[in-house]
């Protein structure tokens, strides 16, 4: 039966570590959260869980799930961000998953929590993440989004959501769409991608099209449109961002 580390990336998550460790306190066999150098109370709650802490300098999200498996004294890693927590559907599929003899990756759907709406549609749900895996053979890799550098054929898809609490207000989601694009376009402009007044004005009405209307976030109401809206915003200012780099490239 494998046993389990829960490794937990944090930077100022006072609002939502202790909903995280809460979540898997009783099925993990080894917590261990690396930390970022929060000034807030991040450290302290996780103090009154009896976690492992560790701190390491932030570099990207790969980066920091690498290390903090490092630290994990088990093989099999359970990787979560602070603002996650797991459902009581998804607790029982991990603890049948420990009782594999054969263990392989496992993934599930990621339920994500918008101001208080839970979001079910906008291209956000299902949103499939694999991570439980094994660290000996596989590493996280990437900037911006990070992922596995090896998976097997086959990767067992277990029941229950995690719960992703994401942003809190509107005004959150805004910031980040902004400090988001600089990276993306950025990441765009390394690659070798164009930009010009067509995709300045065209991908973000096809992205509000696509996720509002064939994703179906009108059904999630007025928070779904705000999602689809500022989704397509974020497309709007990626081109742009791009657009100023390719001019200050020439």
């Amino acid at each position: 039966m494998p046993q389990i580390s829960v490794t937990v990336i944090t930077f100022n998550e006072e609002r939502n570590i202790g909903r995280c460790l809460q979540s898997v306190i009783d099925i993990a066999d080894d917590i261990v959260v690396l930390d970022s150098g929060s000034t807030d109370n991040t450290i302290a709650i996780c103090k009154t869980f009896n976690v492992r802490v560790e701190i390491a300098p932030w570099q990207n999200y790969s980066h920091a799930r690498n290390v903090a498996a490092s630290y994990a004294k088990h093989d099999w890693i359970l990787a979560l961000d602070a603002d996650e927590a797991l459902s009581d559907e998804l607790k029982i599929s991990i603890e049948a998953f420990k009782q594999n003899n054969q263990p392989t990756f496992a993934s599930f759907n990621r339920l994500t929590n918008y101001c208080g709406k839970w979001i079910k549609h906008c291209g956000w749900y299902p949103d499939v993440k694999i991570r439980v895996y094994d660290k000996t053979k596989a590493t996280y890799e990437g900037i911006i989004h990070e992922h596995l550098n090896w998976l097997p054929d086959h990767v067992q898809k277990l029941k229950g959501n995690l719960l992703h609490y994401s942003y809190y207000t509107v005004f959150e989601h805004i910031q980040q769409a902004n400090k988001f694009t600089n990276l993306t376009a950025k990441a765009a402009y390394d690659r070798g991608d164009k930009s010009n007044m067509i995709y300045v004005v065209f991908a973000p009405l096809l992205k509000f099209i696509k996720s509002y209307f064939l994703q179906l976030g009108f059904l999630d109401g007025y928070y779904g449109f705000l999602v689809c809206i500022i989704s397509a915003h974020a497309t709007f200012y990626k081109y742009v961002k791009l657009h100023l780099l390719l001019k200050q490239g020439k």
